[in-house]
């Protein structure tokens, strides 16, 4: 087997951040699987499918997703930036709680994980998607912090910025979403 490093935690605590420079340190691939929710809510958006409605997800088998280093690609179109835009951002908790969607990319990080020694992070990796990993690590931070840095983040890029408090405000959103969700919740892993 090889060897596992799952990193969960809430938005914007550095999970992608440190798990980067671990898995560049340990010479491991990184896989980072929020981009992955968030390709699947750009190409249920680019749709124009009903997100309320789970039905509408049956695009997912012909869906395909890569990355090359720090790009991820959906279709074959980079969509690094794309699916860090705040329509993406305040979409992807609901199309992250679809059954569906989530058993289809469980099994692609499944898969990606059996075949190097991997850093992978998102919010239900130790609980889930690699329940042995050899390493699992729960990373969070203030709510302040994580909305600084979100906000940090949006301005590096040029993207549309909203107030620390709006930030703060859509942080508690997101983390009441992914910690109520009935499939896979954020937890901290036993």
């Amino acid at each position: 087997m090889n060897w596992q490093i799952a990193i969960d935690g809430p938005s914007g605590a550095g999970k992608s951040t440190i798990a980067k420079l671990l898995a560049k340190k340990l010479g491991f691939v990184y896989v980072d699987t929020g981009a992955m929710y968030r390709a699947i809510t750009l190409k249920a958006l680019n749709l124009k499918i009903d997100l309320e409605d789970e039905s509408k997800y049956d695009f997912l088998e012909e869906t395909v997703i890569k990355f090359d280093g720090d790009q991820i690609y959906l279709d074959g179109k980079d969509v690094t930036e794309e699916i860090r835009s705040l329509e993406v951002t305040n979409n992807v908790s609901l199309v992250s709680k679809y059954k569906s969607v989530r058993e289809h990319l469980v099994s692609m990080q499944r898969k990606i994980a059996l075949d190097s020694n991997i850093v992978m992070d998102g919010r239900d990796i130790g609980t889930v998607v690699l329940k042995d990993a050899n390493l699992k690590i729960y990373l969070d931070a203030t709510l302040e912090e994580r909305a600084k840095r979100r906000r940090d983040e949006r301005i590096a890029k040029g993207q549309e910025v909203s107030s620390i408090e709006e930030t703060i405000e859509e942080l508690k959103i997101r983390d009441h979403k992914d910690s109520t969700r009935l499939i896979s919740p954020l937890r901290k892993a036993e």
